[in-house]
C-alpha cells in the first residue's frame, strides 16, 4: 500500500507539488491496521489503493488521499489536530499516530459511536470523538495548528477559519455534491490572513448539516 501511496505521490506531483510525502507520515500509514476500519467484506481489498463503502453510504478514504491530506498540513508531534467527518475512524487514526491530540466531529451518530469504540479498542487515547455538525467545529479545544475535512463542503466554514491558529493548515474537499471536487489548503498566515489553493480533483461524500441527517 506505501509503495503505491509513493508511486501516487510521483504521478500527481505537478498538481500537489510534493512528490513524495514525510517520513513519519509514510510510517504512520504503514502501521495502522486498515483492515480493522472497513466492513469485513470488504477485509479482502484493505489494503488496496481505493476508497471503499463503509457504513451509513460513507467511505473510507483512499489511502493516497488520506496520506496526502495529511501531509499538507504539516503534521509535528505537538500539534492539537481537528478533524471533521469521522467516518470509520480511519483518518483519525493515522493523524493521531503524528500529533498529541486529535479531535474529532461525526454527524452520524452510528458512525462516530462504532468509530470511538473501535480507537479506543486500538489503543488510541489520544483521539476524542463527538457527535455533531462538523461545519461548527469544535471551537472549545480550538485554536487547532491544522484542521483535516474529509467530506465535501460547498466552500469553507468560517467557523473552521476562525478554529485554525495562526500559521495553521486546513485541507478540505470544496465543491458539489457527488461531482468533482477540489481538495483545497487553507493557510492562516501569522497576520490572521488567509489563503487558500487547490491541489487536486477529488470525490468526497458531501458534508452534512446536523438538520439534514435522514432526509
Amino acid at each position: 500500500m506505501v509503495r503505491a501511496i509513493e508511486a501516487d505521490a510521483r504521478a500527481t506531483a505537478s498538481l500537489t507539488g510534493r512528490p513524495t510525502f514525510s517520513a513519519r507520515v509514510l510510517a504512520a500509514m504503514a502501521k495502522v491496521p486498515r483492515h480493522r476500519f472497513v466492513p469485513a467484506a470488504w477485509a479482502h481489498a484493505a489494503y488496496d489503493n481505493r476508497p471503499l463503502p463503509i457504513e451509513a453510504g460513507q467511505t473510507i478514504s483512499q489511502p493516497y488521499i488520506v496520506a496526502l491530506s495529511t501531509d499538507l498540513i504539516d503534521p509535528e508531534p505537538d500539534d492539537v489536530v481537528l478533524e471533521v467527518g469521522t467516518g470509520s475512524g480511519y483518518q483519525a487514526a493515522v493523524l493521531a499516530e503524528l500529533v498529541r491530540e486529535v479531535w474529532s466531529i461525526e454527524v452520524v451518530e452510528s458512525l462516530g459511536t462504532a468509530a470511538a469504540r473501535l480507537l479506543r479498542e486500538l489503543g488510541y487515547d489520544n483521539v476524542q470523538v463527538r457527535i455533531g455538525d462538523g461545519h461548527q467545529g469544535w471551537p472549545e479545544h480550538g485554536p487547532y495548528d491544522g484542521i483535516v475535512v474529509t467530506a465535501a463542503a460547498i466552500d469553507v466554514p468560517q467557523a473552521l477559519v476562525d478554529q485554525l491558529k495562526p500559521g495553521g493548515r486546513m485541507v478540505i474537499p470544496i465543491g458539489p455534491r457527488f461531482a468533482e471536487q477540489e481538495l483545497v489548503l487553507v493557510e492562516k498566515r501569522a497576520d490572521g490572513r488567509v489563503a487558500q489553493r487547490a491541489i487536486l480533483p477529488v470525490r468526497f461524500v458531501p458534508m452534512v448539516r446536523e438538520e439534514s441527517r435522514g432526509r
